[in-house]
């Protein structure tokens, strides 16, 4: 008789599903499209260039992404640089960057909890971020959302020592939000700093003269830390600064299509904390005046009207909301009824053995070619793939299934039990992808072959190439695996550079550069990524 599993779980435990859902998937591929290759491709720029305060891509300054997260992936990439490959070690910081936040999640719901709930309540939330669906994926990319998460988790973290300890409170607080703003965009820290101020006056337990010795040291602290960056930006590269400045509160979309994209995008990104957090405001309104509930609900609310009016529309700047959503829901499982938690949970149960069989059933079909059906789709979609049997992969997919089906056989009932099955199924899920599929996947959406391909091709000691319609994460797919900087096409003076590289479709002929008198176009190479019909990249070399 296997014993049964208790809740809440060990600290060992806890951290051991942390490390199964963070660690697989995370190091094993290459750049993938779109943000994963822009983060890495900052990073590799930095790391060849040395120039850290101004990002760029292969040569051109970017400035969409604050560089907090490439610092970071940068010195991942340096000390671990001759071990592994440099994109795989950088992208590390994301692992780091995701425990992180858990790690500090945990412990702003133990702080902000009853004493005998307060293991409970930090579990909870921990494996409540964890089961969000929108990190399945995103947690193994090099996303710059990722510091921003974890420095929003750090000042939820601090947040309960306000009214007991202001200083070093406020202290960690300010700084949190200063680096959440030097991670990605204003909105997670300014949603976050608008919650603690309307509490100062909403809630009776912070009408204190020390919350507001709190209020005013973490102003001054994350006014600080988030402006020296831009500071020093400002003295380095004037014309950087002022473009930086036009970005940050630029609108890329409509306010009509940036709703559309909140609305159809969080109902599967942040399932099932925001179902939680609905319950939670209901069964727990009469204490919504709370600062443990007041801040991470408003906090909510107010990023959620930011990113509606100002966008973009982009499935990783929704990362940063998922940690006071994920606070906020927390509370409300100690209230959930027994039949919304059973349906949670044999929810969870039925359709992660639905997909994890799919999972397996693919594998299966690229392996031995049965079903016929099955293999031929996969062939079709990554033609030329030969799947290999890997003994420790396939190994390894077997022992998580085998312990997903003893969390659900032997887990004692609990209030947490609805979300450690989840959480289990989330961890089933994308290791037995990370495992038995990762392969596949990379061998379609790595820019590698074109890339080295196209390098091959080149005239040796080609003086320039310019581009046409070359994509920014392709930009930087193409310079960090074959060296391969573009410069702007000019259709004035097409003869100025003799190569151009065109990204067009599969499906049109794109036209070579324009005429040149007395000279010619010559097509050096046409290549695509393994079964992708939505890119093609053509070099031309102008002869006599």
């Amino acid at each position: 008789m296997l014993p049964r599993i208790t809740l809440p779980p060990n600290n060992a435990a806890l951290a051991g599903l942390a490390a199964l859902f963070i660690v697989p998937g995370l190091a094993n591929h290459d750049l993938w499209k779109t943000q994963d290759a822009i983060g890495l491709g900052i990073v590799h720029a930095m790391a060849t260039s040395g120039n850290l305060l101004v990002p760029s891509i292969a040569g051109e300054r970017w400035l969409y992404d604050q560089p907090l997260y490439h610092w970071v992936a940068l010195a991942f990439g340096s000390l671990l640089g001759s071990a592994m490959q440099f994109h795989a070690a950088a992208r590390l910081a994301s692992g780091a960057f995701v425990a992180g936040a858990f790690t500090l999640l945990y412990f702003a719901a133990r702080q902000w909890s009853d004493e005998e709930l307060r293991r409970t309540s930090g579990c909870a939330a921990l494996l409540m971020l964890l089961g969000c669906v929108g990190l399945l994926v995103h947690a193994h990319e090099a996303l710059p959302e990722l510091a921003s998460l974890t420095a929003v988790c750090g000042a939820l973290a601090a947040l309960p020592y306000a009214t007991r300890r202001p200083l070093a409170a406020g202290l960690a607080f300010g700084a949190a939000l200063g680096l959440a703003f030097l991670a990605a965009t204003w909105i997670a820290p300014a949603s976050l700093a608008a919650a603690v101020v309307a509490a100062h006056f909403a809630c009776p337990e912070w009408r204190t003269r020390r919350t507001a010795a709190f209020l005013g040291i973490a102003l001054v602290v994350a006014l600080v830390v988030g402006a020296s960056w831009p500071l020093a930006l400002a003295l380095r590269a004037p014309e950087g600064f002022a473009e930086w400045r036009t970005i940050l509160f630029s609108r890329e979309a409509p306010t009509s299509v940036n709703l559309r994209h909140f609305v159809a995008t969080m109902s599967w990104f942040a399932w099932p904390a925001w179902p939680l957090a609905a319950w939670t405001a209901w069964s727990l309104r009469a204490r919504l005046r709370e600062p443990r509930l007041f801040v991470p609900g408003v906090a909510v609310l107010v990023m959620a009207l930011l990113c509606i009016a100002w966008g973009p529309p982009q499935n990783e700047n929704l990362i940063p909301l998922l940690a006071p959503l994920a606070l906020f829901a927390t509370f409300g499982i100690f209230t959930l009824r027994r039949g919304a938690a059973g349906a949670l949970d044999w929810f969870g149960a039925l359709a992660f053995a639905v997909f994890a069989g799919l999972v397996w059933l693919g594998y299966i079909a690229m392996l031995t070619g049965v079903p016929g059906p099955v293999a031929r789709n996969f062939a079709r979609i990554a033609p030329g793939f030969v799947a290999q049997l890997q003994p420790f992969a396939l190994g390894f997919a077997v022992l998580i299934a085998a312990a997903w089906l003893y969390l659900i056989c032997c887990t004692a009932h609990s209030p947490l039990r609805s979300l450690v099955r989840w959480a289990g199924g989330i961890v089933l899920l994308w290791g037995t992808f990370a495992a038995l599929w990762m392969p596949w996947v990379d061998y379609q959406k790595s820019y590698r072959g074109v890339a080295l391909e196209l390098r091959s091709r080149m005239p040796p000691n080609s003086r320039c190439i310019s581009g046409r319609g070359i994509g920014v994460s392709q930009a930087a797919a193409l310079d960090y695996h074959g060296g391969i900087r573009t410069q702007g096409y000019d259709a004035l003076r097409p003869a100025a550079c003799p190569l151009v590289l065109v990204q067009g479709t599969a499906q049109s002929e794109f036209d070579a550069p324009a005429a040149v008198a007395g000279r010619r176009w010559v097509k050096l190479a046409d290549l695509a990524r393994p079964g992708d019909r939505a890119e093609r990249y053509r070099l031309y070399r102008l002869e006599r």
